[in-house]
């Protein structure tokens, strides 16, 4: 597992400890604020990646990747396994399976939705998922897998880009415009 490491200018730090010192008792509610519509604007934006990077549906996206806002923290989860092919917009062809994973649409060849001969074939009522046959003989048969695993992918190229990205760029101004609520608009920077 990757560690993310977020990089802040220094003389940022010193300007925003002077806000937060004028800011008094009141400040951690300010930062809690602040953290919290960073945190937002960064999901929306790994979302957006993530799609582009995998291949997968927004819909799947969205439902696998949760925020956790606290206090002083807001916290992107994920979790999940080797996606099957069903999600990659998978569709039948002669020579076996056509889907899309990591944005790039290949056959797998061998692979089946549907059962019978060709042209006559019908829906085996799978739900859409993808089989191929484990053997030579007809039984037994497997689903299959993209080998893309969306918390892997979450941490890594353009979606932890953009994460890094919106939080350096966005935190800093959110902090100091919630200092400023709180002082009454009197904030230089």
């Amino acid at each position: 597992m990757a560690l993310a490491r977020l990089e802040v200018d220094a003389t940022q730090v010193a300007e925003l400890a002077q806000l937060f010192e004028t800011a008094g008792r009141k400040a951690p509610a300010a930062i809690g604020r602040a953290i919290r519509r960073t945190g937002d604007m960064a999901k929306t934006r790994v979302v957006r990646a993530l799609v582009a990077q995998t291949g997968l549906k927004r819909k799947v996206i969205v439902k696998a990747v949760k925020a956790k806002p606290g206090a002083m923290t807001y916290t992107l989860k994920t979790r999940g396994g080797n996606v099957s092919l069903k999600y990659f917009g998978a569709r039948e062809t002669r020579r076996g399976v056509s889907a899309a994973p990591w944005n790039r649409r290949r056959v797998f060849g061998g692979a089946f939705i549907k059962g019978g001969r060709f042209p006559n074939r019908v829906a085996l009522g799978l739900n859409g998922q993808v089989f191929a046959r484990v053997g030579k003989s007809r039984l037994p048969i497997a689903r299959q897998r993209s080998g893309l695993y969306i918390p892997t992918e979450m941490i890594k190229g353009e979606t932890r880009g953009a994460f890094l990205g919106t939080v350096n760029a966005v935190l800093p101004a959110k902090l100091r415009h919630e200092i400023a609520a709180i002082l009454g608009g009197h904030v230089a920077g």
